[in-house]
């Protein structure tokens, strides 16, 4: 039990100098692909800026056995989210001819407050449909489960918003923030890619200085974008990196700069308020800075989502979200929940590992995968 607390090693003195992340860190920090080598050179102790003219071209980011990138359109969003929808718990009603009376109604408010869709949300989609119901709208059973894919669909359209670039805030200064684990620097490399691939000349700023690897992570996605990277290493100042890329980015006349920073718990209130002296510190330089504050989101996360986001949106004020892993067991429904909630705009959706797999959110798209392809209409 002692050894357990042990924090140093006995050879290790105050002025060892901090340990360079091993080759298998940084294997697990990224994904490779089948015969990629990561760069083995980490400027832990110095500034360093990535030159986008020695880099290598950018191979595909995903694991050697991951999935291809999903198919375009409603299907790729199907094919992806299968688990998901089967977590969500809805299929069954679809599948079936029930009875159209309370009991169904029941049963759709169990499905959608086991699926995370949260008690305010699915209180005003039930509200709706019995209210309906005893109206007559409905002819049969069928016809209530296709209004409830519109209301579904009519409760998350107004934040199925992609993040817009506005070309006269140069650079454009994208914040990313969330907790610990949830893909916020796997996330950069993709936007990275998709930025540049828009025509977008940018720059990465490795600002998660506290977590082992992050750094060499950021600047292995800058290597295979092409992008330059600003760095300090490990355990330098996250507010100092972000000053420093701001104003290389500005100099250098790049069309977008994108900051990571390190997860933290919502709950730690020291590492909170650090994000809130990023954001300041960035505002010396341009008053407008960051233009985009987009917070990534696990969506396996669950009701837990709400009050992560009620913490950051305090601390720095959120404008975008990403939520990832939505291809896993995510139950799906916490993307209404946040909808209802704080109506603010989901950019992206994570639904594969492939940098293709980050997808502009598609209200109808997400909600048709979620539900049998009969009822979504392709």
């Amino acid at each position: 039990m002692i050894g357990f607390f042990r924090r140093k090693k006995p050879q290790d003195g105050p002025d060892a100098a901090p340990p360079r992340p091993s080759t298998e860190d940084l294997a697990a920090a990224l994904p490779r692909a089948p015969g990629e080598s990561l760069s083995d050179a980490v400027e832990a102790d110095q500034p360093t800026l990535a030159s986008p003219d020695v880099a290598t071209p950018a191979p595909e980011v995903s694991e050697p056995d991951a999935l291809p990138a999903a198919a375009a359109g409603k299907s790729g969003w199907r094919d992806r989210l299968r688990r998901t929808s089967a977590a969500l718990g809805l299929a069954g009603l679809f599948t079936r001819n029930p009875r159209l009376d309370d009991d169904l109604l029941d049963e759709i408010e169990t499905a959608l407050l086991t699926a995370d869709v949260g008690v305010p949300a699915t209180t005003a989609i039930i509200e709706d449909l019995r209210k309906r119901m005893k109206e007559r709208e409905f002819a049969d059973a069928q016809a209530l489960l296709k209004a409830l894919r519109a209301d579904l669909i009519a409760l998350i359209t107004p934040v199925a918003k992609p993040l817009a670039i506005d070309a006269s805030r140069k650079p454009f200064v994208v914040l990313t923030v969330g907790v610990n684990g949830v893909g916020k620097t796997t996330t950069i490399g993709k936007l990275a890619r998709r930025f540049k691939q828009d025509g977008h000349s940018l720059m990465l700023a490795a600002g998660d200085t506290f977590r082992a690897a992050a750094v060499a992570q950021l600047q292995t996605w800058g290597e295979r974008n092409g992008v330059p990277v600003v760095a300090q290493g490990q355990d330098a100042d996250a507010a100092s990196v972000a000053f420093d890329a701001l104003q290389s980015a500005k100099s250098r006349g790049f069309d977008v700069l994108i900051a990571d920073t390190a997860g933290r718990l919502h709950t730690q209130t020291g590492l909170m308020n650090e994000l809130g002296k990023i954001r300041r510190v960035l505002g010396k330089i341009d008053d407008t800075a960051p233009h985009e504050v987009l917070m990534v989101i696990d969506g396996t996360t669950g009701q837990n989502a709400l009050s992560q986001l009620r913490q950051f949106h305090a601390a720095v004020g959120v404008t975008g979200l990403v939520v990832t892993k939505l291809d896993g067991t995510a139950k799906g429904g916490v993307v209404f929940a946040l909808a209802r909630e704080f109506g603010i705009p989901i950019r992206y959706a994570g639904i594969g590992e492939r940098v293709e797999d980050l997808r502009v959110f598609d209200a109808e798209s997400f909600v048709d995968a979620l539900l049998p392809e009969a009822l979504g209409g392709g």
